[in-house]
This record gives C-alpha cells, structure tokens and sequence, in this order.
C-alpha cells in the first residue's frame, strides 16, 4: 500500500537555522531517502516553498475566490513529503519515525486510495 508521508514544521524556526544545521538536516532526509530506495518504498517526495508563497483557491457558487498564503493560522506548516510504498500502517510508521522533521515537527502518514483501473 502507498502511503504519502506529509511533513510538517515550523517555518519560523527553519528560517533562523545556521547553514551547517540545514545541510544537517538534508543529510538526514538523503539517508532517509537512500533507505526507502535501497528497500523498493521509493516513490517519490518533494520539498515545498514556504507557505508564504502558497496560493489558495475556492470556488464558491461559481466564482474563483484566490487568496494568498496559508488559507489557516498554525505553527506548522506542510514542507514537503514523501510517497512510500510500504507493506502495512506498521512499516510506514516505521519509515516516518527515521524522518529528520519528526524530531521537531509532525509527520502525517495518510494512505494513497488505489483505484482500480
């Protein structure tokens, strides 16, 4: 089953990181990466602009309402994910204790609807 494993932080605080504890971090998520590849859970993940950037769309009784930013106020914001291919919810919380974010953020592990087709 695919599992899509969100990654949530503080935007703030990454913000004031040193440029040693940012590459710090990003060699935890390659290793992290490195691992699900070497075990066939590989599927795919990305990093996100910040959420200042971000682009909100409703449509509401026909019309497209647009707003900037976060559409909500919250500590952490969504920075990035991961797409792995794991054997059960076990495994999967397994691999997304090994992501470097967990340790200070949150990471949402929601599976994928597979349809038939």
């Amino acid at each position: 089953m695919r599992y899509v494993m969100l990654i949530y932080g503080n935007e703030s605080a990454w913000a004031n990181l040193t440029p040693e504890q940012i590459e710090e971090e990003m060699k935890g998520h390659g290793a992290f990466y490195t691992e699900a590849s070497a075990r066939g859970m590989a599927q795919g993940g990305e990093e996100l602009q910040p959420s200042s950037v971000a682009t909100c769309l409703r449509v509401r009784n026909g019309h497209m309402l647009k707003t900037d930013g976060p559409f909500i106020e919250t500590k952490e914001q969504l920075g990035g994910f991961y797409i792995l291919d794991c054997k059960d919810l076990d495994e999967a919380l397994e691999m997304a204790a090994k992501i470097p974010t967990a340790k200070q953020g949150v990471i949402e592990i929601r599976p994928v609807v597979e349809r038939g087709g």
